[in-house]
């Protein structure tokens, strides 16, 4: 009987120490597995700043606020290089020249109207890039921007609106999420809890995000 005990309290103590093994461990795993999907998810929203600062710049200032249409537009739509030779001057400047007149001067071929500008080594030249390209790389898949890493085929969460400041003065901003609950899918409940519950008691969006839309910040994540 008492080796009997002795094997059971055997097991017991094997038990404790596994038990307090794991407690140890657990989180050490789960923050090392939430860093390699963060990096993942931070890549994928930085991809669809770009894309969106680009569509900015193309749609009169607005953003875009539906992943499909955004992606068609990396598909499609082509961005500007401008290759720069030459400065213009301080007296260039005061006499009138702007970069968009001595450009014209300048394609316009006419030696006479370049020389009397001084513009003989002035020179800008644009060249247009796909935007997949530029945003994906040359072997990239736009279509897989929409999909939030790691979370079994859920969407980025999209939205734009107009920020009205306190002086009256209005400004476009938009906002992609990516909650804790979609991106570490699969990984301990109880630690996913924890970090929604800490985020949310802190005012924090319990997630990854790029822009916000109560406040400008230039699109930048809040993990910056």
């Amino acid at each position: 009987m008492k080796k009997a005990i002795n094997v059971i309290l055997g097991l017991c103590a094997v038990v404790l120490l596994y038990l307090c093994y794991e407690s140890i461990m657990q989180p050490i795993q789960f923050n090392k597995e939430k860093d390699i999907r963060e990096a993942a998810v931070k890549a994928r929203l930085i991809q669809i700043k770009d894309a969106e600062e680009q569509y900015r710049q193309q749609h009169q200032g607005e953003f875009c606020d539906t992943l499909d249409v955004l992606i068609n537009f990396i598909k499609t739509a082509q961005i500007p290089h401008v290759t720069k030779v030459g400065e213009l001057s301080d007296k260039q400047m005061e006499s009138g020249l702007t970069e968009s007149k001595a450009a014209a001067i300048v394609n316009s071929g006419d030696a006479a109207a370049i020389a009397a500008n001084g513009l003989q080594n002035f020179r800008r030249d644009t060249t247009w890039t796909p935007m997949a390209e530029a945003i994906v790389g040359t072997n990239g898949n736009a279509d897989s921007l929409k999909f939030i890493p790691y979370s079994d085929g859920q969407t980025f969460e999209l939205e734009k609106t107009i920020h009205v400041g306190r002086s009256g003065v209005t400004q476009n901003v938009m906002e992609c999420r990516a909650p804790y609950s979609a991106y570490l899918k699969g990984l301990s409940e109880r630690e996913i809890y924890n970090l929604t519950d800490a985020a949310e008691k802190q005012g924090r969006y319990a997630g990854l995000k790029i822009g916000d839309l109560m406040t400008p910040n230039n699109n930048a994540g809040n993990w910056e």
